[in-house]
């Protein structure tokens, strides 16, 4: 970068070892054997990223997975969110002189991952959300206990709120920090939480509803100065709307299976493949050679933590 004072003149970006060629992997590949790189596209948005995924073999496999498989998938995509807001702020503050949320919320982080880890065994990269449904139901207790997560994190994030919203040392360096106006936004192709920051009402749980976002009541942040304390806000704001709609699945949630009905396309389960021969065969074909696709062309696009993630 070419700086003159804290002003950025020129950026070169340089792709470097991120780029990993996932395109060109996947196409040696089956369905299912594609998924876990997605959780690496963004590994602070694992979850999201299978969502989109799922969601885009699903349109061209012209199927719906059991509606407590959306519950499911909604719960873990807001959980999900909150990972990666609390990763946004409190580096964004460590950044700037604050140490002390960094650590409060990542002990809530920990946390998180724990519920992650219930439900797939992997605490990062869960390969959970697939096409068809979910991987696993939810184990014993795991909702109890994110609703009680859900109680003393608000707690959390008001203590985060109190000790940076009005904080004159924060406000002399976020605010008119990085202004983008809306005009700037569009005409730079922004979205997500940028685009919000600078006034425009953007979101796809809202304008394009997927799962059942349209059966959950949230609010959507936006900003009015487009600055770096304007982002910060919406993202603060954005957490709260998160455990609105976590609340909402747990009240909600439906009993039922969690994934399609379909020995084609989803795996049986293992106490079937241990009385039933045909279940057996389903079991390995799958495992061994995949499922077809159609072929076809679809466009998805879910509203991820950082960015909307599109899948063509």
């Amino acid at each position: 970068m070419e700086l003159s004072g804290e002003t950025v003149k020129r950026c070169d970006p340089h792709v470097g070892l991120l780029h990993r060629g996932t395109e060109k992997l996947i196409e040696y590949k089956t369905y299912l054997q594609a998924l876990p790189y997605f959780d690496r596209l963004d590994y602070v948005s694992m979850m999201c990223n299978e969502q989109a995924y799922s969601l885009a073999v699903e349109k061209l496999l012209n199927i719906r997975p059991p509606l407590r498989a959306q519950w499911i998938r909604v719960l873990f995509a807001e959980i999900t969110r909150l990972l990666n807001h609390i990763m946004a702020v409190t580096t964004h503050a460590l950044d700037i002189g604050a140490m002390t949320p960094f650590f409060w919320m990542f002990e809530e982080r920990e946390k998180m991952f724990e519920f992650y880890e219930r439900v797939s065994g992997a605490r990062m990269h869960a390969a959970y959300i697939r096409p068809g449904g979910v991987h696993q139901d939810l184990p014993l207790g795991l909702m109890d206990d994110i609703y009680e997560f859900v109680k003393n994190f608000s707690i959390r994030i008001d203590e985060v709120e109190e000790m940076l919203t009005n904080n004159r040392i924060w406000k002399n360096r976020t605010v008119d920090i990085g202004v983008i106006t809306a005009e700037e936004a569009l005409n730079y192709g922004f979205s997500g939480v940028m685009l919000r920051g600078s006034g425009i009402h953007w979101d796809l749980r809202k304008t394009q509803p997927y799962d059942v976002y349209d059966q959950v009541e949230f609010d959507v942040p936006i900003g009015s100065q487009g600055d770096c304390y304007d982002r910060y806000l919406c993202r603060v704001e954005e957490m709260r709307q998160s455990l609105r709609i976590i609340l909402q699945c747990l009240n909600k949630m439906p009993e039922g299976e969690i994934k399609v009905d379909d020995a084609k396309i989803s795996p049986p389960k293992r106490a079937e493949m241990k009385t039933s021969m045909e279940s057996l065969i389903h079991h390995f074909k799958l495992y061994t050679e995949g499922y077809q696709v159609p072929p076809g062309a679809t466009y998805t696009a879910i509203e991820a933590p950082k960015v909307p993630v599109l899948i063509a």
